[in-house]
């Protein structure tokens, strides 16, 4: 198990967030997830698992995609997984 200390974001995902209306959303996972409340969010390995790139669920259309930097996450990108 991965062991997450904190979620840091870039600069311009705050603002997709805000423009879809999923940063309550988006703050209740992250929260979760810093809380090991892996009920429903979980971070998983995207395909390949080599490339090291790890996600986990906003919603059930919005993934946040994020990297793992010692004991912290860096959320790089937000990624529409039905489209």
């Amino acid at each position: 198990m991965l062991n997450v200390n904190n979620i840091y974001e870039e600069d311009y995902i705050l603002e997709f967030l805000e423009k879809r209306n999923l940063i309550s959303q988006y703050k209740k996972s992250k929260q979760n997830i810093l809380n090991w409340v892996y009920s429903w969010n979980k971070l998983w390995y995207k395909e390949p698992k080599k490339s090291w790139i790890l996600y986990f669920r906003i919603n059930k259309q919005f993934r946040a995609l994020c990297r793992f930097d010692w004991d912290n996450l860096i959320v790089f990108n937000i990624d529409n997984h039905q489209n």
